[in-house]
């Protein structure tokens, strides 16, 4: 859905006879797979078996506002205090997904990370474990959750909300399929509530915020700009409050700097961003 597949698929149809039936499937229905669709089909029949964009019904979801320091912290008490068996959990970097999964076995969870960086045996061995409930976390990247499919897998948690929207639609409907339900938690940060609103505005959807006692947050902290990676090794910030454009990149986050050093009067502006209720 993130487009990257493109020269792919123009290869595939290059081999395949003139004369053929196409079938396009996708969980969301962005511009850009719709000028997709237009550009390979003739004059294509569109059969909706939802809103565009919806989540299932079936999956409950909720945001619990949390510093950015203290997420690691947060997500182990929700495992350990819910008593969760089974939570796939996602990051925007591969290094964010290694950390992670440090920090949780250090807290006596099981888990394992999954990303580009590991080999294919390594991810095959690392899911049987976790569908086998051998592990109790895996952490992923978007890229290598692609594909997963998960029997009645009872938790997703964002550990980082995604630079785009329709990303989060993906990631949580790994829970709540074939009639199950399924639950799907976002540990949100000042510095995320731009996303948080693009996500809301894609759904059309609020999601509830609930507040967790004793990780209340700090309204002193002020949001910090979310770098996102470009081609050629430069980095490009993005205010949390900024225009959202969709975007097949992915980023990691910003050194920490104050936010009113960050750039321009829109870095400005998000550091004085909180959470309303």
């Amino acid at each position: 859905h993130q487009m990257g597949c493109l020269p792919d698929i123009r290869k595939i149809l290059a081999t395949l006879p003139r004369q053929r039936q196409n079938h396009l499937f996708s969980a969301t229905f962005s511009d850009e797979i719709k000028k997709l669709a237009d550009g390979f089909m003739h004059d294509p029949l569109l059969v909706e078996v939802a809103r565009r964009n919806a989540t299932a019904e079936l999956i409950a979801q909720r945001v619990h506002p949390v510093d950015r320091e203290k997420k690691k912290d947060l997500l182990a008490h929700l495992i350990t205090g819910g008593d969760w068996k089974q939570v796939l959990v996602f990051t925007r970097t591969k290094h964010g997904a290694n950390s992670l999964a440090e920090k949780l076995v250090k807290s006596g969870i099981r888990a394992d990370a999954i990303h580009g960086n590991k080999s294919q045996p390594a991810r095959t061995r690392a899911l049987a474990e976790f569908k086998a409930g051998k592990i109790r976390v895996l952490v992923a990247t978007d890229i290598a959750a692609r594909g997963l499919d998960i029997d009645e897998l009872p938790h997703v948690v964002n550990f980082e909300l995604p630079h785009v929207a329709n990303d989060y639609v993906h990631r949580i409907g790994r829970t709540g399929r074939a009639g199950s339900s399924g639950e799907a938690v976002s540990l949100v940060c000042v510095d995320e509530l731009g996303l948080l609103r693009d996500i809301e505005r894609l759904t059309k959807r609020e999601i509830r915020k609930e507040i967790v006692p004793g990780f209340e947050v700090d309204p002193r902290i002020r949001a910090e700009p979310i770098v996102q990676g470009k081609r050629g090794g430069q980095q490009q910030r993005r205010p949390s409050n900024a225009p959202h454009k969709q975007t097949g990149n992915r980023g990691q986050h910003a050194p920490r700097q104050p936010a009113s050093r960050a750039g321009g009067r829109n870095s400005r502006d998000s550091g004085r961003r909180s959470f309303a209720y």
